[in-house]
């Protein structure tokens, strides 16, 4: 398992019951997570005090229960800072497990030491992008909601990006990875973190396991000369982590060499010392 284990501002406390109980900053939040299934005590006194909870419905979503929460606040990761506020289902605007994913792709854009053009595809309000621009890349940030790019970007002023060179885009992914092709654009990298399941602009249904293979497919056609990296994410449980290296092996390995391999993703727990998963993550580099 892949651990994003140095953040300061974020911690998963404990996990019981089917929540968790966490430090975002100054505050203690108590969200649903079906990875959860064990029942052990709840000691901590978050538990008993936090400062907002997401009840879950048995008809399916939920709702926020508010107890003493700003509308917005910051964390920070490293030099990246994150503006979080709690939307609809459960959700702060951040996936804290993605930043062992940030670590990664900002050692290989450093360490490339050439200019590498890079493509974010459902990339929500940011957090690769940002890590990207940090270590010098020029991004490309796609995702089909004009709310999660307009976050996006305030998370980019906030981290000190405000010049850096991103270009962002309310669009379709795999539209926008369609014309891109037709116009001849190329990347160095590529990540992706596509949704489960979704609608596209037209009422096109999007379900990762049918989907995932053929969208890698066509992102292999927007590959430069001498390509990087490639990052794919999934939070589907169905979908194994090898499923994830043998789709990037195929497609990749054997045009531009390199490696493939995947992984789950997860968090340590504070009060049991052990690792809450979180998804799975599958990388292509050479």
């Amino acid at each position: 398992m892949w651990i994003a284990d140095n953040w300061n501002d974020y911690q998963v406390i404990d996990c019981s019951k089917g929540e968790k109980l966490e430090r975002w900053g100054d505050y203690l939040l108590i969200r649903p997570d079906p990875q959860v299934i064990w029942d052990t005590p709840r000691t901590h006194d978050g538990w008993r005090h936090p400062h907002a909870h997401y009840h879950r419905s048995a008809k399916g979503g939920g709702q926020w229960e508010f107890f003493d929460l700003p509308e917005q606040w910051a964390i920070r990761y490293n030099d990246l800072i994150f503006n979080l506020k709690p939307f609809c289902f459960k959700h702060t605007g951040l996936f804290p497990e993605q930043a062992v994913n940030w670590d990664w792709c900002r050692e290989k854009i450093r360490n490339a030491r050439r200019p590498v053009r890079l493509l974010n595809l459902f990339a929500y309000t940011g957090g690769a992008t940002l890590a990207a621009a940090k270590a010098g890349a020029a991004v490309t940030h796609v995702d089909a909601s004009k709310g999660m790019v307009g976050w996006a970007k305030e998370n980019a002023v906030s981290s000190g990006l405000s010049d850096a060179p991103i270009r962002w885009l309310v669009d379709d992914c795999v539209k926008f990875v369609e014309r891109e092709i037709r116009r001849g654009n190329h990347y160095d990298a590529v990540i992706m973190d596509p949704p489960s399941y979704g609608r596209g602009p037209k009422g096109e249904i999007w379900k990762i396991e049918d989907s995932i293979h053929s969208l890698i497919k066509l992102c292999v056609k927007l590959l430069s000369d001498q390509p990087l990296f490639f990052l794919v994410n999934s939070y589907t449980t169905g979908l194994a982590p090898s499923v994830l290296t043998y789709m990037l092996a195929t497609e990749l390995c054997t045009q531009y060499g390199g490696q493939a391999h995947a992984s789950e993703i997860g968090l340590p727990v504070t009060a049991s010392g052990l690792f809450l998963p979180c998804g799975a993550s599958g990388r292509w580099e050479r």
